[in-house]
């Protein structure tokens, strides 16, 4: 039963879209946390899980201790430690990944995630060791949190179609760019209240969304220098396992798992170039091959 759970639970990731993909990420990393935690508790370790991520997950805002774990940049913006924190990251990831992913493609939702992730953690640490502000607690801040990596997803769409109507409970439509704007400007706001770290850098993540947008509208993606991470990353999670005998398979048998996978994966890469192409030079740019093959996908 338990193997059987564990199957169906790499197959579901596997046929996930590039956004609930970074969700089970994050999820499998909260779990990992919280169960070394409760390890450590048995054994009377003071501290549990908080000792794990503050040494081995949050980045630092403190020069010396990143220059002793640089990989923080990366795996802050994939840990949680409290359960709503989580939820409330993972229903703006899927939402803003879904809505990303409809106009920019699969994988830039990926480097968008990612690079956002990177510069919301670097304004943090520049205003961290710049403004006097921060000097007491220079040494002892730390940040997690997928907040500056969704900031980013939406600050980049709502770029690239600000006025695209999303429906908000109790309020209605609303162009996407007033809703972006207006969580940016409580970051603003909230700098000098609590957790002025965090709002830095969700400050950060929407600075990159935006910049990536306006860059992308002019053919150039800063993004794609983290594609060759993330395609190691994707090969890394993608499970595959090698089989023990040579199968060989007649045309009038089903596709295994395996063969379905990488057609879809095939699909998906070519729907994304044809959406690049879209995005950099419009929609008559493309080749009669493209439209067709656009509009069976569509349907």
């Amino acid at each position: 039963m338990s193997k059987f759970s564990f199957d169906q639970l790499l197959k579901s990731y596997k046929d996930a879209d590039a956004a609930m993909r970074l969700i089970y990420i994050n999820a499998a990393v909260f779990v990992f946390i919280h169960l070394v935690g409760i390890i450590l508790w048995l054994f009377e370790v003071q501290g549990g899980g908080v000792i794990l991520v503050n040494r081995f997950f949050a980045v630092p805002s403190d020069l010396v201790s990143l220059l002793y774990k640089p990989w923080t940049v990366f795996t802050y913006m994939f840990t949680h430690t409290g359960i709503l924190h989580l939820l409330f990251n993972m229903i703006a990831l899927y939402f803003g990944g879904q809505l990303f992913s409809q106009f920019l493609g699969q994988k830039k939702v990926w480097s968008v995630y990612i690079n956002g992730g990177i510069a919301g953690a670097l304004l943090y640490i520049i205003s961290y060791n710049i403004f006097p502000v921060f000097s007491e607690t220079l040494t002892i801040s730390k940040a997690i949190g997928a907040s500056a990596s969704v900031m980013a997803l939406f600050a980049a769409i709502a770029t690239h179609i600000p006025n695209m109507e999303v429906r908000l409970f109790f309020l209605g439509n609303i162009k996407l760019k007033w809703v972006v704007i207006f969580l940016f400007m409580i970051d603003v706001l909230s700098i000098s209240q609590s957790n002025s770290g965090g709002h830095i850098s969700h400050i950060g993540g929407a600075i990159y969304g935006y910049l990536f947008a306006i860059q992308l509208k002019k053919g150039r993606d800063i993004s794609k220098w983290i594609w060759p991470i993330g395609d190691f990353f994707n090969r890394i999670f993608s499970f595959k396992r090698k089989p023990k005998f040579d199968v060989k398979y007649s045309s009038n048998v089903p596709k295994s798992d395996y063969q379905y996978n990488a057609k879809k994966k095939e699909t998906q890469e070519q729907l994304d170039t044809i959406l690049d192409k879209i995005s950099k030079s419009g929609y008559d740019s493309l080749s009669k091959e493209e439209k067709n093959f656009l509009f069976k996908q569509s349907n």
